[in-house]
Parts: structure tokens; C-alpha cells; sequence
């Protein structure tokens, strides 16, 4: 396997940084001995909002450019978006935030570039498939037009971003299901200038199911260019949540948090309801940030209700769902998952990634030593896929 390898040695620091910050990672990366395969990272972040400004250079548009920068002068983060950053708010369990601003990059090396390299080599993490944060909230904005544009900037920028990482950097292309022509154009731009696939919303601004026939042009288009379409958990409107049944409970950030995965579930269930995966054969989807656990319970009920009740009668598919995951789907796992192992006996050792989320604050900072104890009941095999040789299979890293 022909990847690039990071190098975790080279860490001098003069000043506040990811570095200093990360130093326990450090040493757990050099404890745990897995030095002679590569480790991928299938879903970490980046704050796009502090390069706003460059990312709104990309818009073709003038008129809704000149939109976005006026509301960038005055909203709290982005101005473009719907509502605040959330519950977690960008606080966690390992302080970064308050001091990020001050931490400088490397000559000659845009900033974000330096800092998310840093906190790769600290956890010693070879390569990074990156995902926004703020820009997450994208899904939100009621006019299609204003997101369609928004996405198309963003990923021109995130894929120039990554351009000169020697591949360490893996841009993934936003997309708007609310304009499904534009979104299946935007695709084949966005792979041809250098994206390795995409992911939208666990939520349609429509309100039309992610399976549906509605949005074909995407799948086709994804068929087409031979990259996953992955569902990504973002920032839901209350209207769209579905965890929001409860009055007088919006303090309940853990409650929230347990269950922020269950929009995605719901998104991914609509491919098998609708028939997707029969209508188009190579279309490859991923599960992302929702745990992975679950995945077993999903496919025993859903095999059960499809082949033993008249409810299986409504799905339009030829085979049972669980066929379907095992030849072409994809989930990512948290590192403090434990039940891991035994699921892959169950669809296969090829179908796990894992996921740091880095550096969001949902997840603490032991990372690597949470990560160790997952993957060791693992087969040895397993293991390598789970940590980075499926990633770079699913993503043509390789």
C-alpha cells in the first residue's frame, strides 16, 4: 500500500500549540506499535470559519459574494448560516479553544495546513479526511441558491486547501440535496479538482427522504465518478431534530449528545426503504459519527421486518437490506467503542473505518489509548482494516 506516512518525530516547539497541547497523545502514538501500517482518519474537523474571508473569494456569484461578506462583518461566526453553533457550543473536554487564535502556522504554510498537521503527528494519525465545522449549518439556509453557492466555494477551498499536503489532507465535497441537478453538478466538479467523494445532511431542507427518486441525479452521479456518498451529522433545526419532544429540557447536552447519531440512522434507512441501492448498483454510501455499535441491531431488525412481516412488502429492494451494507456500504466507529470486534463477524472486517472527530469536544482526549482497546480483540487483519486500509480502499487512497 503505497500511502504517505507522517513523520512523529520532528516536533519542536517554541510557543503554545497543538503540540504541547497534545503531548499525552504523543506518547501514547509511540506506545502503541503500529508503526508499519498507515492510520487513516476517516472523519476529523477543521475550522473553515477562520479562513471565511478566502473561502467567500471562491463564490462566482458577486452579488450573493458581496452578501456573504457584508453578513460576515456582523454575524456571531459565519453570517451565511441559520442559527448558533449548538449545545456543545465548541467547548470541550480538552481545553484548545481560547488559545487556538494565537497559535502561529509554519512560514509559508497556510495556518489551518500547520495546525492540523500538528495534531496529526501528535496522535499519530498519517492521513485525514476532513469535514467543516460551522460550515456544517449549511443544510439550514431556507434559500437553495445561497447554499448551492456556499458549497461550491467551500469545496473549490478545501480542495486547493489540501492540495500541497502530500496527500495527508483528503478534502470530502459538501452538497445540497435542496437543488438535486446542481448538487450532481457540483459533484462531478468537485472530483475532477481533486475531491475524493461527499456528504450532505442527515436532514433535506425539502423534507423529501434521502432515498427518493428525487434525488437520482446525485446517486447517479456518485455511480458515475465511482466515490461514497457519505451522511455526516450537522447542526438540525429543531423542526427536524428528533430529539426534541421534551419542554423545559434544552440544559440536557448529554441526553442530546447520546442520541445526536439517530438523524443519521434515519437518513440511511431511507436508501434501503426506497430502493436505491437497486436502482443504482455502485453507489457506495458511509455512515458517518454515529457510532457503529448499533449496526448489528439495525440489520437483524431490519432482515426480520423484510423477509418474516407484510411491512417488508413496502421496501423496494430485490435482497435484504444486510445484503446491501455488506457489499458496499461503510461505517465509521468511535474509539471508545468495545462491541467493535464482534460486529465485524458479523457484516465484515472490511466495512468498520474509525474516527477521531478531532477536534470537536463529543469525545475525550485520550483518543489512541481508547483506541487501542477497541481494536485489540480485533483479528490482525481487522485491525489494519479498521485503522486505515479500509478508508483508503473505500477512498482510492491507495
Amino acid at each position: 500500500m503505497d500511502l504517505p506516512l507522517g513523520d512523529f518525530r520532528h516536533m519542536s516547539v517554541a510557543e503554545f500549540d497543538t503540540t504541547k497541547l497534545l503531548a499525552h497523545a504523543a506518547k501514547q502514538a509511540d506506545e502503541r506499535d503500529y508503526k508499519k501500517f498507515p492510520i487513516v482518519d476517516v472523519d476529523s474537523h477543521h475550522y473553515e470559519s477562520e479562513s471565511l474571508q478566502e473561502i467567500l473569494e471562491y463564490m462566482d456569484d458577486p452579488v450573493l459574494q458581496q452578501l456573504a461578506k457584508s453578513a460576515s462583518q456582523s454575524a456571531r461566526t459565519t453570517g451565511m448560516f441559520q442559527g448558533g453553533v449548538g449545545y456543545q457550543d465548541m467547548g470541550g473536554r480538552v481545553t484548545r479553544y481560547p488559545l487556538r487564535k494565537l497559535e502561529k502556522g509554519e512560514p509559508g504554510e497556510h495556518r489551518d495546513v500547520s495546525l492540523t498537521r500538528r495534531w496529526m503527528d501528535a496522535m499519530g494519525v498519517d492521513i485525514s479526511v476532513l469535514f467543516p465545522t460551522p460550515m456544517l449549518q449549511l443544510g439550514l439556509h431556507p434559500q437553495v441558491e445561497v447554499e448551492v453557492a456556499m458549497c461550491r466555494a467551500y469545496n473549490r477551498w478545501i480542495a486547493d486547501f489540501c492540495r500541497d499536503s502530500d496527500g495527508r489532507l483528503v478534502p470530502i465535497a459538501h452538497l445540497s440535496l435542496g437543488d438535486p441537478a446542481a448538487a450532481a453538478a457540483e459533484l462531478e466538479r468537485a472530483v475532477k479538482d481533486g475531491c475524493k467523494g461527499a456528504f450532505v445532511a442527515p436532514f433535506t431542507i425539502t423534507k423529501i427522504a434521502h432515498g427518493d427518486k428525487a434525488h437520482d441525479r446525485v446517486f447517479a452521479a456518485a455511480q458515475d465518478l465511482d466515490v461514497p456518498l457519505a451522511v455526516h451529522p450537522t447542526f438540525e433545526p429543531t423542526d427536524f431534530a428528533v430529539h426534541h419532544r421534551f419542554d423545559n429540557f434544552r440544559w440536557a447536552v448529554w441526553y442530546f449528545d447520546l442520541f445526536a447519531g439517530q438523524g443519521v440512522q434515519h437518513a440511511f434507512a431511507t436508501f434501503f426503504q426506497c430502493g436505491t441501492f437497486d436502482r443504482f448498483p455502485g453507489l457506495k454510501v458511509v455512515v458517518l459519527e454515529s457510532g457503529a455499535g448499533w449496526i448489528g441491531y439495525f440489520f437483524d431488525r431490519a432482515d426480520a421486518i423484510y423477509s418474516g412481516t407484510s411491512l417488508g412488502g413496502t421496501v423496494r429492494l430485490k435482497e435484504k437490506p444486510s445484503h446491501y451494507f455488506k457489499e458496499r456500504c461503510f461505517i465509521s466507529a468511535d474509539p471508545d467503542e468495545r462491541t467493535i470486534a464482534g460486529m465485524m463477524r458479523n457484516v465484515g472486517e472490511n466495512k468498520f473505518f474509525w474516527a477521531s472527530d478531532y477536534p470537536h469536544p463529543d469525545h475525550p482526549g485520550n483518543y489512541l489509548e481508547e483506541l487501542r482497546g477497541m481494536v485489540a480483540p480485533m483479528s490482525e487483519t481487522g485491525r489494519r482494516g479498521i485503522l486505515g486500509e479500509n478508508v483508503a480502499r473505500a477512498y482510492k487512497l491507495m
